[in-house]
């Protein structure tokens, strides 16, 4: 399903059905968290649409150990790579901000990581109007992963998966996706066009002894290579990572993995939730 019509659903949205307004039951619980939660606020309503509805990984403990470990193979690539480890420390971590979610995508393509979700439970109203003032004293709520966002990333997956690359395929566009010139704040920028340049130069050259007769392979897979930043951080981060990090900051975590990765072995479930 396109982008478009996900986005149609979303606006034919009548969750909120007359039926159940003129429920009484309903009308008493609402004038109750119209006061106590202020429900005229849409972000604190449940959209029971399909595309609306919020997910989380139906095998976490699964589903997180094997992410965790597609992000400590990404990490050790840009640990890796001389090239990464010249360019100014600003400029690296500028890179790594950029671009942590589309390489990781890409590792979880290449470790052929697959995952389902299930709907995440929401608390009823009277539930939420009981727990109202322990509500207040807690942290606000984490943001939950939508139905519609997770099936972009799946399809994104499959996608990839088409291609069918191999590993040298793999690594030459990582190499491309890594070094982005187009990243705001670069002083190295120039140097960083020439080792994209370099990178997908080598990807162009690899795939003529692997697919000598596919002409358009190298366009379809940059093409491709560029829906990777379509998908938000906020959601690989929200999906894969928040039930182990708890409310660390992802980007920290990754920075602190990349500069002691050589010193001593890190895994993500070594960070627990403040």
């Amino acid at each position: 399903m396109t982008t478009s019509n996900m986005d149609l659903d979303y606006e034919r949205c009548r969750c909120r059905s007359e039926e159940n307004r003129n429920a009484i039951l309903y009308t008493l619980l609402s004038q109750n968290l119209n006061h106590n939660w202020g429900s005229h606020n849409p972000s604190q309503q449940r959209c029971l649409c399909q595309k609306r509805r919020t997910v989380c990984l139906q095998t976490p403990q699964v589903t997180c150990q094997a992410a965790s470990d597609v992000l400590v193979k990404t990490v050790s690539f840009m640990k890796n790579l001389p090239s990464f480890q010249l360019l100014p420390w600003g400029d690296q971590l500028l890179l790594l901000d950029s671009c942590w979610a589309p390489l990781f995508i890409l590792g979880l393509v290449q470790e052929m990581v697959t995952f389902e979700v299930i709907e995440t439970p929401a608390p009823s109203m009277l539930k939420r109007i009981l727990l109202d003032g322990q509500s207040k004293r807690q942290e606000p709520e984490r943001t939950q992963p939508t139905l519609a966002g997770v099936q972009r990333l799946q399809c994104c997956l499959n996608t990839f998966w088409s291609l069918d690359l191999s590993p040298k395929e793999y690594a030459y566009l990582k190499g491309a996706i890594l070094f982005n010139p187009d990243v705001p704040g670069l002083r190295a920028s120039l140097y960083i066009e020439s080792l994209q340049r370099e990178a997908q130069k080598a990807l162009r050259e690899v795939l003529v002894p692997l697919h000598p007769e596919d002409k358009g392979r190298f366009a379809r897979i940059l093409l491709i290579a560029s829906t990777l930043r379509s998908i938000p951080p906020a959601l690989i981060t929200n999906l894969f990572f928040r039930p182990i990090i708890g409310n660390a900051d992802v980007i920290e975590v990754i920075t602190e993995m990349l500069y002691e990765i050589t010193s001593r072995r890190l895994t993500l479930s070594s960070h627990t939730a403040s």
